[in-house]
């Protein structure tokens, strides 16, 4: 973690660089953005902070809105640092809108992408997804969930459990649970007193985890911080279909032909959720799903994209870049609706 900007900036002094990124909204963004330097440079917000923690531990209490009010102090905060800069990078143009609503300027969107080679139909399997829900205690009749991500509060994984549980009551369903983080044992207590709830833990070996994906009926998924959702794109790419928040970068991905949604934080409707997705044609989805995810673009095209802008950035049209001309590209990027 940064701390003292005089090292850093010795650095930049000597290095001489051609572009500066800053990638952290706290101290080391401060740094990059107040380097007496003339070096064009942006902000990369990977997250919104709001929403990665007063929204998740504060959901059951606050609505979005008021807890987007009391943290007014945060947004001034956030005007203030991202004004140091020449522009400011999201993944999502939800991220751009709801951060244009509170002042920011000079928002471009540039989405990330998905390695669509690994991430594939061709993974489906089987005889993978009966291994799945024998882990469960289920047999093939029954719709296979999958949630993968890193075991943090804001992943809300406790909710995800209690909905398959109350889905439960009208379905057969069973969730696997892929991943490790902060809160693997309290996921892992929660999920040994939860019927049809089984943890893998974390899973390294990339073919295996597209392969479970791939195999699942359908992911779901509970945070609402994400900029963009990778493992919802990742979904997508392997033609499974997703049940997301109505929020974030999740439910910005999401559409009806190949998903179902939810309000954020609600777990009884999240359960009506898996509920109407398992009535649904899997069939049919899946198709869809493979349909969107043609669009969703590689890293390899999130980068070309975010380095040819640096260098619009680096080498502007005129002498400055123009309030005018920075607010024109503020969507710039594409959405998926």
């Amino acid at each position: 973690m940064f701390w003292s900007k005089k090292p850093v900036w010795r650095i930049l002094d000597a290095e001489a660089p051609d572009f500066i990124e800053g990638s952290s909204p706290w101290r080391g963004g401060w740094i990059a953005g107040t380097w007496p330097g003339t070096t064009p440079r942006t902000l990369f917000m990977h997250a919104d902070p709001v929403a990665v923690y007063p929204q998740t531990f504060l959901g059951n209490i606050f609505s979005p809105k008021q807890i987007d009010s009391a943290f007014g102090w945060f947004w001034s905060y956030l005007r203030r640092l991202n004004s140091q800069f020449d522009g400011t990078i999201v993944a999502g143009a939800w991220l751009a809108r709801r951060f244009a609503g509170y002042g920011l300027k000079h928002l471009h969107t540039v989405p990330f992408g998905v390695d669509t080679a690994l991430f594939s139909t061709a993974f489906r399997s089987e005889e993978i997804r009966g291994e799945m829900l024998r882990w469960c205690g289920l047999g093939p009749e029954a719709t296979l969930l999958v949630t993968v991500g890193r075991h943090h509060p804001e992943k809300r994984i406790g909710l995800l459990i209690d909905a398959v549980t109350l889905s439960q009551q009208t379905c057969p369903v069973g969730l696997v649970i892929v991943g490790d983080g902060l809160s693997h044992d309290s996921v892992r207590h929660k999920a040994a007193r939860a019927a049809h709830v089984h943890v893998v833990g974390r899973v390294d070996d990339r073919p295996r985890l597209a392969t479970m994906m791939a195999s699942a009926d359908a992911l779901l998924h509970g945070s609402t911080a994400e900029t963009f959702g990778f493992v919802t794109a990742e979904a997508l790419a392997c033609g499974t279909p997703i049940i997301v928040p109505d929020a974030g970068g999740a439910g910005d991905i999401a559409a009806p032909a190949y998903a179902q949604t939810y309000p954020a934080g609600n777990t009884r409707k999240a359960a009506d959720a898996i509920i109407r997705f398992a009535a649904r044609d899997r069939v049919v989805l899946s198709t869809a799903a493979r349909e969107v995810s043609a669009r969703i673009g590689t890293m390899d095209h999130h980068f070309e994209k975010l380095f040819s802008l640096y260098e619009e950035m680096r080498y502007p049209p005129s002498s400055n870049l123009s309030t005018s001309a920075a607010s024109d590209d503020i969507f710039h990027g594409d959405r998926l609706s």
